[in-house]
């Protein structure tokens, strides 16, 4: 498995109570995948900038994806940039990656639930139970980037971090793509709720 499918499943696990938004998720899934290559060495960091190494065989899919989606001429892509990029509607290739594994079900939901839409269930399976041991064992790159998209104990500044500098890059921008995306989620609400106010001749 991979630090973006452990990351998903423990998502999806722990989501009660709020729901975690796609982009902020996709967002995450991207940098996971960057620390995931760090650690293959199919890249290594100068500053932000991601600088292609060698081309290693994955096994996993997307993340082969991710590799073969690396600029590979100078001035490399930046971080962050690669997360806007990369992360585009990611969350929603993972998911349908796993449904084609076998590891979701779909169930119809209560009658009530509107156009019959379906619910997905994470399967038990030995993907699921390592996913499950890694956030148990608080491992803190995992910890971290769950606590990015609201799973888990916020970060603060006594919370474990990254042993590794280059690591510690990746979820410093990750951080702040989500604010970012974040904050431009809560800018549109506000104009849109003022739109509304005005349609009904609530405004001034």
């Amino acid at each position: 498995m991979t630090t973006p499918r452990d990351l998903l499943i423990v998502t999806m696990d722990l989501e009660s109570g709020r729901s975690v938004e796609p982009g902020d998720l996709s967002l995450a899934l991207a940098g996971a995948e960057v620390i995931d290559l760090l650690e293959a060495r199919a890249l290594t960091l100068d500053g932000d900038h991601m600088v292609p190494g060698y081309r290693p065989a994955l096994a996993d899919r997307l993340l082969d994806e991710a590799a073969s989606a690396l600029a590979r001429e100078a001035p490399y892509e930046s971080v962050g940039d690669w997360l806007w990029r990369r992360g585009r509607s990611l969350s929603a290739s993972y998911l349908a990656a796993l449904e084609a594994e076998g590891q979701l079900t779909r169930q119809r939901r209560r009658r009530w639930m509107p156009f019959g839409a379906s619910e997905t269930t994470l399967v038990d399976s030995p993907a699921r139970r390592q996913a499950a041991d890694r956030w148990t064992s608080k491992e803190p790159v995992l910890a971290a980037l769950a606590a990015t998209v609201g799973i888990g104990d916020e970060r603060t500044e006594d919370s474990p971090g990254a042993a590794d500098d280059t690591v510690a890059t990746v979820l410093a921008a990750v951080d702040d793509a989500v604010r970012h995306l974040q904050f431009e989620r809560q800018r549109r609400g506000i104009e849109q709720a003022a739109f509304d106010n005005v349609w009904r001749g609530d405004g001034p």
